[in-house]
């Protein structure tokens, strides 16, 4: 089965819809599929829902879409260094759904691993557990969370062989794989594609089963705040 292909437009091609749920990799600016998210724009898609740690910044990743007004709702767990989806939000133009971080990212693995709900005690009584079914175990409240599964992943990974088997780099790696796993259908960016078989085993994050399309292209290295030491006088 083809799974390289030339574009991220050709990667995304018949997978696009509106009202759709997309998880989206990455942690700040580090790792995100900035290449995938160009192509949503692009496609005019609208009505999505994005399942993603944070939305980017105002011209860069999900802000991107957030500026077309493409985004209905973001379930994430840090929306800051983002003023229009302040605006958008506060204005009542965008739904929001707050996941504390460790929640979003378990909501999403356990998706990839059939897993429909789990109990956790993180937002006990807090509005995280409004609406939701508490049980007690071992004298303790426990919160049901249920699993993400989302109609399609976006990730961006280092490197890749071409049935999918991937290595991310560092931070790239908190979010990328588990938001990989959760979607129907995965399309993975990464730097650079490997002949397979060429990965150490013991080195895959993510193992190609979970990744359906794969597009190589050249990635900004973006910074999301940038601190420096003031110039020494003489």
């Amino acid at each position: 089965m083809k799974k390289v292909y030339s574009s991220a437009a050709e990667a995304l091609d018949g997978l696009l819809h509106d009202n759709m749920l997309i998880a989206a990799g990455g942690f700040g600016l580090c790792g995100i599929p900035e290449l995938l998210l160009n192509a949503i724009k692009d496609s005019g898609v609208k009505d999505l829902t994005f399942a993603s740690n944070n939305a980017g910044v105002d011209d860069f990743g999900i802000g991107i879409l957030l500026q077309t007004r493409q985004v209905k709702k973001m379930i994430s767990s840090y929306v800051g260094e983002n003023a229009e989806f302040m605006r958008q939000y506060l204005s009542g133009e965008l739904e929001l759904e707050f996941n504390p971080q460790g929640t979003l990212a378990e909501r999403m693995r356990a998706a990839g691993h059939g897993i429909p709900g789990f109990y956790t005690r993180t937002g006990v009584g807090t509005v995280i557990a409004d609406g939701k079914e508490v049980k007690e175990f071992n004298g303790e409240d426990y919160i049901l969370e249920e699993g993400l599964f989302a109609d399609l992943s976006i990730v961006k990974a280092w490197k890749a062989d071409e049935t999918g088997n991937a290595i991310f780099r560092k931070t790239a790696r908190n979010f990328n794989p588990p938001a990989a796993m959760c979607g129907r259908i995965c399309v993975m960016e990464v730097e650079e594609i490997v002949p397979t078989g060429s990965l150490d085993p013991d080195a895959i994050h993510l193992p190609g089963i979970y990744v359906h399309r794969i597009v190589q292209g050249t990635h900004e290295k973006r910074i999301e705040q940038r601190t420096v030491r003031q110039k020494e006088t003489a």
